[in-house]
């Protein structure tokens, strides 16, 4: 089923519903991969008022709404001189993944960044739905490593789109 959605940078008055989205989005996809704990003391840190704001200060962030409700965000860092930005999330609520949603803000970030040339993504290696999504849009490993995330050893895989 099609869903309306617009797109638009975030605001402020934003931060509490993307926290929600991505809390949401963090427990429905590391269920079974990520202890929930460690979610929990990663989303305090990553997500909590204060570095939000500061995400809101220092990288680019797009939302997607439906109904006047945000349902996913983008991430991205600012483009290095060498043309490499850092895709940090899209994170989406689970109902409204695989509905063109996570492309249109990936594609926002394509278009409105200047001068980028490679975007760069790390994704848990066991995170089907987001290591498909990446390769569906043509990114490609360029390498893998186990990062210490909290005490908890993941298995990342970096990823690479050249636009």
């Amino acid at each position: 089923m099609q869903v309306e959605f617009t797109i638009r940078k975030m605001q402020k008055e934003d931060i509490q519903q993307v926290q929600q989205v991505s809390k949401a989005s963090w427990n429905y996809t590391y269920e079974g991969i990520i202890p929930f704990e460690i979610q929990e003391s990663f989303l305090k840190f990553a997500y909590n008022d204060e570095m939000m704001q500061r995400r809101l200060e220092n990288s680019f962030i797009w939302i997607a709404e439906v109904d006047g409700k945000i349902v996913g965000f983008a991430n991205f860092s600012p483009v290095k001189e060498d043309g490499e930005t850092e895709l940090t999330a899209i994170y989406l609520n689970p109902e409204y993944q695989g509905k063109g949603i996570g492309t249109a803000l990936l594609n926002e970030g394509i278009i409105n960044l200047e001068d980028e040339k490679e975007i760069f993504i790390n994704v848990e290696k066991d995170n089907s739905i987001g290591t498909t999504f990446y390769k569906a849009k043509g990114f490609k490993v360029v390498s893998e490593f186990d990062d210490d995330f909290n005490g908890y050893i993941l298995k990342t895989v970096r990823m690479v789109l050249k636009v």
